[in-house]
């Protein structure tokens, strides 16, 4: 699926209320709202993954600190190094501590 098709009105008002969030609580309770339990630690999995593959881990270490199967790893892999830049551009902001939430 194209991103362009994916970004609908109701995919763009979702962007735009992202962006409003000012702190970790903010984004914890939206997350809360928005989300299942198993979506939310399916992405915190699959960004720890992307740290993990950023930081040169290979896929046995991931998978054993993660629990995340091997098709996983390779998504994210296949994401970090040819995807959107989403994984990369929060991965160097993190990194560096200049993030909104939580400051």
């Amino acid at each position: 699926m194209s991103s362009d098709r994916l970004r609908t009105p109701e995919v763009e008002a979702l962007l735009r209320a992202l962006l409003t969030l000012e702190n970790d609580d903010d984004a914890y309770a939206l997350l809360q709202d928005l989300c299942t339990i198993r979506e939310i630690q399916d992405m915190a999995q699959r960004f720890a993954v992307a740290r993990m593959l950023d930081a040169g881990e290979h896929y046995t270490k991931i998978q054993e600190a993660t629990g995340a199967s091997t098709t996983t790893i390779s998504r994210v892999s296949r994401c970090l190094n040819y995807g959107a830049e989403g994984y990369r551009r929060v991965i160097d902001r993190t990194a560096d501590g200049s993030t909104k939430a939580g400051e």
